[in-house]
């Protein structure tokens, strides 16, 4: 849900072949979840960025991760933290101190991964604020819901085609 902190809202949903356990473990490794940033993209104008964890591994609660790199020579990083996690079911995490990126600012993000038979839904979530400036609020209203779904989108999306094809059940 959104609110005065985080006014927009956005989240994607997928069947996910496997077990909620493997799904979370999967989810819950930042460099996993977060590897469409990592990879050169037409949403990230060409470029990736780099990720960072502390000794917890972003996988402890006040664990955290850092993301840096640039757009178009214009340089862009973030600071996160862990706030909860609850495996094998939710983890939510935010940024703290001044993100410098282009379309969004201050976000909370999170999964949650709901067993289902053999397989497990799984939900990703972000709700985001838009830049101070008038630069940054503008480029922000034009592309931040863009960007919010291409990346829940894409969480949903590499977690599912992770465990395309494997067997759902664990074997014994």
């Amino acid at each position: 849900m959104s609110n005065q902190r985080f006014p927009y809202h956005d989240e994607s949903t997928a069947v996910v072949h496997a077990p909620a356990e493997r799904v979370f473990a999967h989810l819950d490794d930042p460099k996993s979840l977060s590897a469409h940033m990592g990879e050169s993209s037409m949403m990230m104008m060409g470029s990736r960025m780099s990720i960072d964890v502390d000794a917890g591994g972003g996988q402890v609660v006040g664990s955290k991760i850092r993301m840096y790199g640039s757009v178009m020579g214009i340089p862009i990083s973030l600071e996160e933290v862990i706030c909860e996690r609850q495996a094998p079911h939710k983890k939510q995490w935010e940024t703290i101190g001044t993100p410098k990126l282009l379309v969004m600012a201050n976000y909370r993000m999170g999964f949650d991964v709901t067993p289902s038979g053999d397989s497990s839904l799984v939900r990703v979530f972000i709700d985001y604020s838009l830049p101070m400036g008038f630069v940054g609020r503008y480029l922000g209203r034009l592309l931040g819901s863009v960007y919010a779904k291409w990346c829940t989108q894409s969480m949903t999306r590499d977690a599912a085609k992770r465990f395309r094809g494997e067997p759902s059940k664990e074997s014994t």
